[in-house]
């Protein structure tokens, strides 16, 4: 785009975010080192469940960490000198992080959901279904229950997506500066080239494949559940069919909430942001900076949601902090401790 210095923030940006962004950042470092603490000291290292929580938190972790280079962005980034030190840590370091874990926590969640439908399936002694047509697919969704296959499953989503973000944000930085880009707030850095809209075009691809995959599973269970509270009487293991079911749901109203209108939005951005309309994109950019909060916001609000809703979560918590008798701490074993004594048992 020809009108380089097109982009002027308003106090939605250089007040809204950043304070917006130092509220989180404080909530999201507590919150996620006491959810790791917790599940450190009451989840079994070799459960499927711990792997994938522990790359998520390590994942809202990272998005944290770059909360404080982002409120500074906001908040002074038009000032700074487009070539300082400041305005590379912020741009490609804070963008390298924020990115690679956004979609790192996507791609975990469903895993997430995947992992607890193939527990409840295996568990609840069903071999066929017509959701699972072919002993490939089925034995394909049982693979993420395994402890073995999530470690690989996390060590190559992260890998995949550090890759594509590294190659996007490098040739970024190769390509030859415009004398015209003055400040460190500008087209270049808001709307990106050719490269890091294709990585984003990608990302979009992958976002809404988990968030199908996701569907599918509540869908699926909700389906499978209902045959069998129509043919059995499911007793004692009802409690678990319920949480699993909702732990589902709660991911799929995370992806819907936090994620979903980032990446609608987000083609529509890549189109409208070829015009040189300056007004407009000022409007659009702004737009896109405050989905992007809402997508960040989540890895805050991830301990917060898990206390709300999980009481089992709850009660560990209190453990930690009052003196436990041993048979109160069984009590309190997490339900994805239990998920995991089930896996084993029907291994």
């Amino acid at each position: 785009m020809n009108n380089s210095t097109c982009l002027h923030p308003s106090p939605a940006t250089t007040v809204a975010l950043p304070i917006i962004y130092s509220c989180l950042l404080p909530a999201g470092i507590f919150g996620n080192i006491l959810a790791a603490w917790t599940f450190s000291q009451r989840a079994p290292t070799q459960r499927t469940q711990y792997i994938y929580l522990a790359n998520l938190v390590t994942a809202n972790l990272l998005v944290c960490s770059t909360m404080p280079f982002l409120a500074a962005y906001f908040a002074d980034g038009h000032r700074w000198p487009y070539e300082s030190a400041a305005c590379r840590i912020a741009h490609h370091l804070g963008t390298l992080v924020m990115h690679v874990s956004m979609y790192a926590t996507i791609t975990i969640l469903c895993s997430i959901a995947l992992s607890q439908y193939a527990t409840l399936k295996k568990n609840s002694g069903t071999q066929h279904s017509q959701a699972l047509p072919g002993n490939f697919h089925r034995h394909l969704l049982h693979k993420f229950r395994r402890p073995k296959f999530a470690k690989y499953l996390c060590v190559v989503i992260w890998l995949i997506v550090l890759c594509i973000t590294v190659t996007a944000i490098t040739y970024n930085v190769q390509e030859k500066v415009s004398a015209e880009l003055l400040t460190c707030y500008n087209i270049k850095v808001e709307v990106g080239g050719s490269p890091a809209m294709i990585a984003g075009s990608l990302a979009t691809v992958c976002f809404f494949l988990s968030f199908i995959t996701v569907l599918w599973s509540y869908y699926s269970l909700t389906r499978h559940l209902s045959k069998i509270q129509k043919n059995t009487c499911i007793g004692e293991k009802h409690l678990i069919y319920r949480t699993v079911k909702r732990n589902i749901l709660v991911i799929q109203m995370i992806l819907t909430v936090c994620f979903l209108p980032y990446h609608i939005f987000r083609p529509i951005f890549y189109v409208l942001s070829k015009d040189n309309d300056c007004p407009r994109l000022n409007y659009l950019v702004e737009i896109k900076n405050f989905l992007t909060c809402l997508a960040a916001a989540k890895s805050s609000l991830d301990p917060v949601i898990t206390l709300l809703l999980d009481n089992t979560f709850k009660k560990n918590l209190y453990g930690l902090f009052t003196k436990s008798t041993p048979e109160h701490q069984q009590h309190n074993d997490d339900i994805f401790t239990e998920m995991g004594r089930n896996m084993e048992r029907f291994s």
